[in-house]
């Protein structure tokens, strides 16, 4: 399998940026979700290292090889399109078999990889069948075979599961999961499913308006988001973000807004001054001696968990909890968070802040 480098990878469309000056290494073996909204450029981005589109700035490196100008064709990459892309004409094993044929491989060649992969896939019963007699997860099985069949240096794969209905894009899931594992191939996988970017990929890249706002493992794009964007794009609810201050109190920094009083558990002294606090629902918890002093306004009900709407001030805040809350709309409550779980930002900025000395807290975005 191939590494896979973006160097500045820039494309402009008139006056508008889709992709804007992007830097990524994608190690050999690695799977990287590029994550974000509609339009925040991640589906450009993988067609330029696919070569089926040219950057306007930047290059594009498969191992040492520049690979910028290199027809789509030459390029050691298969891509799997969201819309299947499969011949209607064509059986499920000439659909497999069909990048073989066109290298003008051997007849039994092409029976042993097409062979070998369906049995991969689980498709060897359905080697004789035509597009439309598949199911959805059947397609995009094959349209996934029709990639592994060529052993690729890189799989390219631009939101797979997004015409799947919820069980199948499980199940599929759970199974391009286990392929990278079984082959340790390298994959640029592209969604806007934050469930599919936390559950599959050994590294995220999170985007928005055509820039990464933060790269890492699904963990650390998680617990320790670089910007407001990140913080609140991941997440279900997304995470709770109140405007506040940050003052010194015998006890410490202290963090507070109307109706809400939380100690940071840092050991300083600081002029004060306004951030962006975050904190997640999950990691908002009922207390007796409350450091947020909330109403009740919803509950929802999740299975499992349930969701609290509860307003402090100004200020509308998500609980999330295993079922039951045992709240109901109206009550008065006590809300608090462990330091470690709080999040501050930059009110300008929307960067993370973080204490570096004693008394400054400083901006820090975190990049590929």
């Amino acid at each position: 399998m191939s590494r896979v480098r973006l160097q500045g990878l820039t494309r402009r469309f008139g006056s508008v940026t889709a992709v804007d000056d992007v830097w990524l290494d994608v190690a050999d073996g690695e799977l990287l979700v590029l994550l974000g909204p509609s339009g925040c450029g991640k589906s450009t981005l993988l067609r330029m290292i696919a070569g089926l589109l040219p950057p306007t700035a930047g290059r594009v490196l498969l191992d040492d090889t520049d690979v910028t100008t290199v027809p789509p064709q030459r390029r050691d990459v298969a891509m799997v399109f969201q819309s299947y892309a499969l011949y209607p004409h064509l059986s499920v094993a000439g659909n497999i078999g069909f990048p073989l044929r066109a290298r003008r491989r051997s007849r039994a060649d092409i029976r042993r990889k097409v062979t070998e992969v369906a049995g991969a896939l689980d498709l060897s019963a359905l080697l004789d069948r035509k597009p439309r007699e598949l199911s959805g997860g059947q397609r995009q099985r094959v349209a996934l075979g029709r990639a592994l069949v060529r052993d690729p240096g890189a799989f390219l794969m631009d939101e797979p599961l997004s015409n799947l209905d919820a069980r199948l894009r499980a199940t599929t899931r759970a199974e391009i999961a286990e392929l990278h594992r079984a082959l340790g191939a390298t994959i640029v996988y592209v969604t806007h499913d934050q469930v599919e970017a936390m559950t599959m990929a050994t590294r995220v890249a999170v985007l928005d308006q055509g820039r990464v706002e933060q790269a890492g493992t699904p963990a650390e794009v998680y617990d320790e988001p670089a910007s407001v964007f990140v913080a609140t794009f991941l997440g279900a609810p997304a995470m709770n973000i109140v405007p506040a201050t940050v003052v010194a109190t015998d006890g410490g920094l202290t963090v507070r807004a109307t109706d809400l009083d939380l100690p940071l558990g840092i050991d300083a002294t600081t002029p004060g001054r306004d951030v962006l606090l975050g904190v997640r629902p999950e990691h908002l918890t009922l207390t007796g001696e409350p450091g947020i002093r909330a109403v009740v306004t919803a509950v929802e009900n999740l299975g499992g968990d349930e969701v609290a709407h509860c307003r402090a001030g100004t200020h509308t805040l998500a609980v999330r909890g295993p079922r039951p809350l045992r709240l109901a709309a109206g009550d008065r409550v006590g809300l608090t968070a462990r330091p470690e779980h709080l999040h501050l930002f930059d009110p300008g900025t929307g960067g993370r802040l973080v204490w570096r000395t004693a008394d400054i807290a400083t901006p820090e975005r975190n990049f590929a």
